[in-house]
Formats: C-alpha cells, structure tokens, sequence
C-alpha cells in the first residue's frame, strides 16, 4: 500500500495533523531569491531554505523535538537557528551557511540563555538579547566573524528585548518595561556604544497604560525613521518615529480592531496588517496619501504577510473550513507542500454574548445535526492572544467527534481594543471564568450545547483556566482537559523563566510574597479540593513557562483524594513540535472525554 493510500484510510482529523504545512516563508533583505520557512514535511516542525532562483529546497535543521526559530543575514548567505534543549527554550544562536554546511556558535562568547530578540546587520554583525533569571534582561552587540567578542551594551533586571537595527547598522531600537509594567513596553533607540539616542516612553514611568512595539526602522539606506505601534487612541496602530529629528507622524488609517504594519521593500508604502473581530485583512498605505488602499484577500485569517520587492505580497491564510495556503496578490500559490492536503473542517459561527464586562465574542463551530451537542469550550492561551476564523486540527477533530466547540475571546483577548485586552488586572483568571460563564450559559440556553456534557478544556492560559473553572465552577463542567497548565500559581511563579515572572507581577500586582491574597485567589490549587469532573492533564517535562513541579503538585492533591484524573507526561517543552505526538495527545484527549461522557455511538466515536 502506497504512502497516500495509508493517509486516506486514516481519519479525516489525523489526516488534518499529518498534512504537510509550511510557514509564511522569510526572505533576505539583498537577496529576496533566498528564503527560510518552517515545515512539517517529515513528521517534525523544521527550517527549510529554499533559493527561488534554481527552485532547491534543503532541510536546514533536523532534531529530535523540532526547530522553528530562525532568520536570514541580510545577503542570504547564512542562517541562524536558536538551538535549545528538548522544548526547554534556554539555549545558544547557531549559525549555517544557507547552502549548507557546518553549524557553529554564533555568538561564541555568550552563555545559553531565553531569547530577547535579534537582529543581523549587513556588515555581519549582530544584535542579541538575552534573558536568566540571575541577569534579567542583557543585550549584546556581536561583531562579524573573526572581529572580535560580544559586547554587552544594556542590562536591566526587567524585561527588555531587541526591537530592530537600522538599515545602516548605526540606530538599535530597544522595547522595555524598565517601568515595571510588563504588559506596556516603552521604546529607547541607542548607537551600537549603547549610548541613547532617543526615549518614546507612552506609560510615563509607569503612570499610564499605554504601550508601544517596534515595527522596523525603514529599509532605506540613511533614513532613520521607526515604524512604531501605540495604543493612543484605544487600540493598536501604526506612526512613524523619526528618533533623530524627535518628530512623530501619525497615519490616517482609521480601521476598527487592532491594526499593524511593515514597510514595502523600498520604503514608499507601508503594507497594513488590520485584525478585528477574530478576521483579518490586508491594506496598502502610501505615507501623504488621504487614506490607504485594499489588497484584496479573502475572508478569514491572515497569519502573517510579506510585500516582496515586485510590488506583490504574500501571504499565509486560512479560514476555519479550509486548510491554510501561501497565497500571493500575483494570483499564484507561492509555496504548495508535497502530500496530500488537510481535508476541510466546518466553517465557523460568531456569537456576540452580554457579559459583566461587556459584550464577549465567541466562535463556534459545530457537527451536522440537530442540538444540543456535547460541547468542548476550548479556551484559548495568552492570555493576551485570541482564536481567529483560522484553520484549526484540534477544534476540527472534535468536531467529527461529534462535539459543538466554542471558543471564547474572554477579557484579556486582543482585537476587541486595550481596554478588552488590559482588563485582567488583580483577579486574574476569575474575570476570564465569567466571561466563559456566560458563552457557557448563552450556549445551553440556545440550544446548542447539552448541559450534561460541557467539557473546559484548553493549554497553556487555557490549561490555566481549565483547571481553576474546575475548580471555581465545580457543578458547571462535565469534564476538564488541560495541557500544559499553571496549577500551582505559586510555585510556577518561583521556577519559571523570568519574564514571566514580570508578566506576572504586572497582572497581579507584586510577588506571592507581596499580594499572596492574589495568588491564591487566582491559584487552581486553592480550590483543587471541589474538582468533582474528570480532568485529565498533559505536561511537557522541560517546560519553562507552565514548569512541571507546579503542575504535579496540583496532581498530588488530586490523587490523594481519589479524584478521577489522569496525566501524560513528555519530553519536551511547552507543547511539542513532533507531529506524531501531536496527534498522541489529542488522540489520549478524546478518548478520555468518550470514555467518561459515555455515549460513543452518540458522539460519533
């Protein structure tokens, strides 16, 4: 039996997982013929270069547990790739040359760290930011190779990161929360010496919260200029920064929903990223013009857009129904994968619910028939993140599973505006729990959701939620899933990587030690002891954002008191980049939820 006559006797939703995918693919700056993106071709998420001239693809990096971090040098001629151990995001930049080759440090003199940022000058020379927990924040200035050994240009105990570098080499744009508010960066731009140049601080030390993100400096030789984003006016959008003349220009692309941009290769027009209401769409805009101009795209989600040099853009979409594609404005499918394609799922459905804060948009996708349903609220991570009509493996297989899925966009999600975004300050988890209360109480009213049968489930922040709504809202759920949790809030605290640590401090304002009302308010193991659902729990054990020793501790408690539980352990980070134990994990997922919902025929088991 031939490869493809294998994959079209497996189900539709592990087909789905199994497709072969590819990235938005990267191009240099001075050689837009070479290219790098990220592919699931053999079975494990890897970086693949790819010369458009001559048509070659190569695979660049092969380990066990997947690579998916890496960027071109300016003239193409070398990758660098973040090499961590296992999922554990704590490593070194390695460097190959993009034909092939030997890889090599890329910065020799630099211990392993978390990643705070790059950028590649033309010259070779690079700027690395890096992230423990006994420095903070430190930012380094490497010089090409054979010139010499990095040199540390910033340090703050704070979260920081590398921004851009400038056309030039001469200008580092720098975001930091040096004021204590992780969640609102100010902006500093300093010469290579670290010297500063110019501050765009919008929190005024911290005051207001209001924040700022670099987009890049133009792509022109000997302009200064900064695409900027800022929350001024209620919602992400784009100016530009002069830093070396201290102007500001503000650009008449009144767009509702959060709007974002880069500059066109030449640096006459800027290519608009508008996100809003869980869709996304693309826009043109020419620096003095009244107004920018639709690149048209169709309904559903852009994840990520380029304008290459011809004036055409490319772009990665796809809508909950249909798999994701490379598109570009030329009409052509840029990067198609060998394989057999990802079947198609069920479009979604929006639901706009009044909740405490507000009204609360939810997706929902659900299985031919009549309801009510078994219904899977699957909560999405971030928190400051949020579920879009994008192509989804995961919602898409309970759905053949004959489940109604609903994804909420609770307080905290982006698209909706900062207030939305910014709202999750101090109860931390409960304000999100009563969003999802409502979807959840609108769903059952309705009709499509059977009460009996309500399973939370999520990972990451929606692992977190899981948990605690279990927890919180013990006679609400029929059945918790949740991967890679915060359980312990905590002990998560004192052993994850540091910036979240500033994350967390800012949303809960201070440390355990200082607010530890909060934490435990706002804890999943404060209410362990009234999860009367089943709940099933998947940890990776080199996680360093949900770390393990949090997750078991939660785990403890639930056995001691016989609770119905079970946990999957792996070896990898937070999530796994393995298509094999993607599949694995959903897989143990469903039939966790079959076995203790019953019904097998009914659900379409």
């Amino acid at each position: 039996m031939s490869e493809s006559e294998n994959v079209s006797t497996m189900p539709e939703w592990e087909q789905r997982f199994r497709a072969p995918r590819v990235s938005l693919p990267d191009w240099a700056e001075d050689a837009p013929d070479r290219s790098l993106f990220v592919s699931n071709a053999t079975g494990t998420y890897e970086l693949y270069a790819w010369d458009r001239s001559n048509g070659r693809q190569r695979q660049v990096t092969d380990r066990p547990n997947g690579t998916t971090d890496g960027v071109l040098t300016p003239d193409g001629e070398a990758i660098w790739w973040f090499s961590d151990t296992d999922g554990d995001e704590f490593g070194v930049w390695m460097r190959q040359p993009f034909g092939g080759g030997e890889d090599v440090p890329a910065a020799p003199g630099l211990a392993p760290s978390y990643p705070a940022g790059l950028a590649i000058g033309r010259d070779g020379s690079a700027v690395i930011g890096r992230s423990t927990d006994e420095d903070g924040t430190t930012i380094h200035l490497v010089p090409a190779p054979g010139g010499g050994e990095a040199v540390e240009i910033y340090r703050h105990r704070e979260s920081a990161g590398v921004g851009d570098l400038s056309y030039d080499g001469t200008l580092i744009a720098l975001e930091h929360t040096e004021h204590g508010d992780a969640m609102h960066s100010a902006l500093r731009v300093v010469r290579p010496d670290g010297s500063t140049v110019a501050e765009l601080d919008d929190t005024e030390g911290g005051t207001k919260e209001l924040g700022l993100a670099v987009l890049g400096f133009a792509p022109v030789a000997g302009d200064p200029r900064l695409l900027v984003g800022h929350q001024r006016r209620g919602r992400w959008e784009p100016m530009i920064w002069d830093p070396l003349a201290g102007t500001e220009t503000a650009l008449p692309v009144d767009l509702p929903g959060d709007v974002g941009a880069e500059w066109y290769p030449d640096g006459s027009a800027l290519l608009i990223e508008h996100s809003f209401e869980a869709r996304s769409e693309l826009w043109r805009y020419e620096p003095g013009a009244a107004e920018p101009v639709r690149v048209e795209t169709p309904a559903g989600t852009v994840s990520g857009a380029t304008a290459r040099p011809d004036g055409t853009v490319e772009y990665l979409w796809s809508s909950a129904a249909q798999p994701p594609v490379v598109r570009s404005t030329s009409g052509a499918v840029v990067l198609d994968p060998p394989g057999a394609k990802a079947p198609a799922s069920v479009a979604v459905e929006d639901a706009w619910v009044e909740g405490p804060g507000g009204r609360i948009h939810a997706l929902v996708q659900k299985p031919a028939g009549d309801g009510p349903f078994p219904t899977v609220f699957e909560i999405h991570g971030g928190p400051t993140w949020h579920d879009s009509d994008a192509f989804a493996s995961g919602p898409a297989a309970w759905v053949d599973h004959g489940f109604a899925v609903v994804r909420v966009n609770y307080r905290g999600s982006t698209g909706y505006g900062r207030a939305w975004t910014d709202a999750l300050k101090h109860r931390v988890g409960l304000i999100e729990l009563e969003d999802i209360a409502a979807v959840r109480d609108w769903s059952v009213k309705s009709g499509l959701a059977d009460p009996q049968r309500l399973v939370l489930a999520g990972g990451s922040w929606g692992g977190y939620l899981t948990l605690l709504g279990l927890g919180t809202q013990p006679d609400a759920w029929a059945l918790g899933l949740a991967a890679v949790p915060v359980a312990d809030y905590v002990t998560a605290y004192h052993d994850e990587m540091e910036a979240l640590k500033a994350m967390d401090r800012t949303l809960l304002g201070g440390t355990p030690e200082e607010v530890p009302e909060r934490f435990e308010a706002s804890s999943p193991l404060t209410y362990v002891d009234a999860v009367r659902a089943p709940v099933y729990i998947s940890a990776g054990v080199n996680d360093p954002r949900c770390p393990i020793r949090q997750v078991e501790n939660y785990v403890a408690r639930l056995a001691a008191r016989g609770a119905v539980h079970e946990v999957y352990r792996y070896d990898a980070g937070h999530g796994s980049l393995v298509v094999e134990e993607r599949i694995k994990q959903v897989r143990l997922e469903l039939e966790f939820a079959l076995k203790h919902l019953g019904g097998g025929d009914v659900l379409g088991a």
